[in-house]
């Protein structure tokens, strides 16, 4: 049974959560830690991210410096198997466009194969810090990487030689913004291409994070106008420092209720930022429980212990 089929089989609301590889160099402790504290809430899925390579300055010993490029969160594969091996619980890796070729890409679909993992989230990813735009190794954009995958199920290579034995085809999601991208031109656009996305095959959305939940059902009922019927899935991010009032939006471009901002803005300590954040998404997960959403995906970095309490209010 596929991740879909199990959040649309499921009787209440879902629960899933979002890790991130450990650094390079540390142990997987930090990522079983988090597993553990979040497991009693019956998850039906784990979302692994994965992350580009960097370009980094070496000194050489002639005191010149060379220019590589260096994965900082490695084994996004390796991490999903080992997960679903030691929890048995469903994993779903990232597969990106940004840092990746076709060919790469490719073997990590044939690798995720072999390990019997056959759920993915296609992500166009973000640019490399170094660069001011986004400027693509393989694919521009994630509906181009969801036709290679498309084929790949079909029985088809990147270079469009034929399978000798298919494997088990991936079933993925895809990314949507109730806020709109920060790339797209307007609202419209951005609903034309998440339908776009589900005409090609994404079983499912999930949301960027949002702290407004008006803006999520207002973009749903937008979505079912447009004709796209798939399970949009909302993801939330407790706050857990004082500085996210104004870090979130300027990264994430979501705005936050003024009853929010008031809240954080109030916080003279990130302990109290803390106690906001869990009543804040507490609230939101409510509400969300109460108006039938199919799932709850929570994006637990630096936010473990948050995310155990909200799911122990709303679960």
């Amino acid at each position: 049974m596929g991740v879909i089929d199990k959040i649309l089989a499921s009787p209440k609301t879902a629960f899933s959560f979002e890790l991130l590889p450990p650094l390079k160099g540390n142990s997987m402790n930090g990522v079983f830690k988090t597993i553990d504290a979040l497991r009693e809430f019956d998850p039906q899925y784990i979302n692994i991210t994965t992350h580009r390579s960097e370009m980094v300055y070496r000194q050489l010993p002639n005191g010149l410096f060379e220019q590589a490029a260096e994965r900082h969160r490695p084994g996004t594969v390796a991490i999903a198997a080992a997960i679903q091996y030691r929890y048995n619980i469903p994993v779903i890796p990232h597969v990106l466009c940004s840092g990746f070729t076709e060919s790469e890409t490719e073997y990590v679909l044939i690798d995720l194969q072999y390990l019997g993992i056959h759920d993915i989230l296609l992500l166009r990813g973000d640019k490399a810090k170094h660069d001011r735009a986004f400027i693509p190794t393989g694919h521009t954009h994630a509906t181009e990487l969801q036709q290679q995958v498309n084929r790949f199920n079909e029985g088809y290579f990147a270079d469009g030689s034929k399978m000798k034995h298919p494997g088990q085809p991936f079933s993925y999601g895809m990314a949507c913004y109730p806020e709109k991208h920060e790339e797209a031109p307007n609202l419209a656009s951005d609903l034309y291409w998440a339908k776009e996305k589900v005409k090609a095959g994404a079983s499912y959305l999930v949301t960027q994070m949002f702290f407004d939940n008006q803006k999520y059902y207002d973009f749903v009922d937008a979505c079912r106008a447009e004709g796209i019927h798939v399970p949009i899935i909302p993801g939330l991010k407790p706050i857990v420092l004082k500085n996210q009032l104004t870090v979130l939006p300027k990264v994430f471009h979501v705005d936050f209720p003024e009853a929010l901002s008031k809240a954080l803005a109030a916080c003279k300590t990130d302990a109290e930022a803390v106690e906001v954040g869990v009543e804040w998404s507490i609230l939101q997960a409510r509400d969300l429980i109460q108006h039938g959403a199919p799932s709850l995906h929570f994006y637990s970095f630096m936010s473990t212990e948050s995310v155990r309490r909200t799911a122990q209010a709303v679960y």
